[in-house]
């Protein structure tokens, strides 16, 4: 174990455990953030390296991957996690949303995978893991632009997968309901339980089990991990 692994988007959610769950099992943690927040006092405890970056910047971005590769450990993975959720507007705004969507989903990876792709090579062991959504598999009628996208992030998947095997592996992982927001109503939330088999929210520790898995397998790519307690069968 050890090594470095690049997380994006670390300030809350998804990536902030998994960014604190990953420091503490021995990986010196790289992770991104647009927006100051008071839990990353925490990560910059725990020894998380925290660099701000704006991926609307390509000047931050390009800052961003040199800081990675000149890190002195060896790149371990690179989990993209940082995400947006933009409903579909009207006419007007349909090519904006679009554009934000895939920027944020599928440029940015595109582009930190093939700018560190040498890295991960040069290790003897390492991971990409895609945070794609349950939607990705069936659509939205109200985010379009977003499971668009997400799906985008889920085909890149398998094209990584064979650019980089056997040396690197690529995967996705699909969750749907993981975490309430503070905002959300009960209303809400007995109406999304009621989506999966499972009736339930999952909790942050489903998604840091799924990534462990991908990181301590040796065999697994290629592949999209469903962590949806069994939405696609309602």
């Amino acid at each position: 174990m050890g090594g470095n692994i690049l997380i994006t988007g670390v300030g809350q959610r998804i990536g902030y455990y998994l960014a604190e769950h990953l420091q503490q099992q021995g990986y010196q943690v790289i992770g991104t953030y647009r927006t100051q927040r008071s839990s990353l006092d925490h990560l910059l405890s725990l020894g998380v390296k925290l660099i701000h970056c704006d991926f609307d910047s390509s000047t931050q971005v390009d800052e961003l991957i040199e800081q990675v590769k000149s890190a002195p450990e060896h790149l371990r993975g690179i989990i993209h996690n940082a995400s947006d959720w933009l409903p579909d507007a009207g006419a007007e705004e349909a090519i904006p949303t679009l554009q934000r969507m895939m920027h944020i989903h599928v440029a940015i990876p595109y582009q930190l995978n093939l700018a560190l792709m040498d890295r991960l090579l040069s290790s003897d062991k390492a991971d990409i893991i895609h945070l794609t959504d349950y939607v990705a598999e069936k659509g939205s009628k109200k985010h379009i632009a977003y499971a668009a996208s997400k799906g985008a992030l889920e085909n890149m998947t398998l094209s990584f997968a064979q650019l980089l095997a056997p040396k690197v592996k690529v995967n996705s992982i699909a969750p749907a309901l993981i975490l309430f927001n503070e905002r959300d109503d009960e209303a809400y939330k007995i109406k999304a339980r009621a989506k999966s088999l499972m009736n339930r929210e999952a909790g942050a520790a489903e998604m840091l089990n799924a990534v462990d898995y991908l990181l301590n397998s040796d065999y697994v790519t290629g592949r999209s991990l469903a962590v949806d307690g069994g939405r696609h069968l309602k």
